[in-house]
């Protein structure tokens, strides 16, 4: 996978880093192949707990899909770039771990799409994010979908059919992502999430993760009866059990 640098610590920590840094991180064929083969291998690791994804260098988080890639294609070869566009963000999506996207510098169209992708987004100040497509001649499209639901819908037309760019702070008003630091507090801030979702229970979080996916499909009554259900899955492991008695132990050695 020589895109994509995958890096997994002892804690169940994995670092995917897009290595592309010389032309942004954009993606072309190549990149978003190992992308995804590099997604679908981690899904299968029972000991993964968190996944981060970032891009190398510091001037870009992924700068986009590879536009001397696109400038060539047909309406065939289009369709077969734009899936393989989704397959990458769906990977993160499908990922059985919470995944966390550190952005840095420039997030462009298919850049944006992955972000939306990820489950959690901490962004330096000096990050600039824009969906461009219009202004080279196509919509915005797959994960482009998820845009609503974070930015609402106001917003997801303004910025689709402009194609202006908006910064960090305008993108943490919107809800485009949930964090946004100095950058050289970038990786400080990345570690305090992946040390809360450590402290959580490894099956519970995996749980939830597809619960959440599953409520993003579901009509309510639905959802809730499905919850009901991964609330039911969490008791056949020894999860509930060991941590909800340390819980009760350390409550009782606080009592006067």
């Amino acid at each position: 996978m020589g895109w994509v640098n995958v890096q997994q610590d002892g804690r169940g920590v994995v670092v995917l880093t897009i290595d592309n840094a010389a032309k942004l991180n954009t993606l072309n064929t190549a990149v978003m192949t190992d992308l995804i083969a590099a997604a679908e291998q981690l899904a299968g690791d029972r000991a993964l707990r968190v996944a981060i994804l970032r891009g190398a260098g510091e001037r870009a988080f992924i700068g986009g899909a590879d536009i001397n890639e696109m400038s060539a294609l047909q309406p065939e070869s289009a369709r077969a770039f734009i899936t393989l566009v989704h397959r990458s963000c769906d990977a993160f999506r499908r990922l059985p771990v919470p995944v966390i996207a550190r952005v840095q510098g420039y997030v462009f169209g298919a850049g944006v799409e992955i972000a939306a992708a990820c489950d959690m987004r901490v962004a330096g100040a000096d990050a600039q994010f824009g969906m461009p497509e219009v202004r080279l001649g196509v919509p915005s499209v797959v994960e482009a979908a998820l845009l609503p639901q974070l930015i609402g819908w106001g917003r997801t037309r303004q910025w689709l059919l402009t194609g202006d760019r908006i910064d960090a702070m305008t993108a943490s008003a919107w809800g485009l992502v949930e964090t946004v630091v100095p950058r050289d507090q970038l990786d400080g801030a990345v570690e305090r999430l992946v040390e809360s979702i450590l402290a959580s229970g490894a099956n519970a979080v995996r749980l939830q993760k597809a619960l959440i996916a599953e409520w993003e499909d579901l009509p309510l009554r639905q959802a809730i009866q499905r919850g009901i259900g991964r609330f039911a899955e969490a008791w056949q492991s020894d999860e509930p059990r060991l941590l909800m008695g340390e819980f009760v132990r350390q409550q009782r050695e606080r009592r006067p």
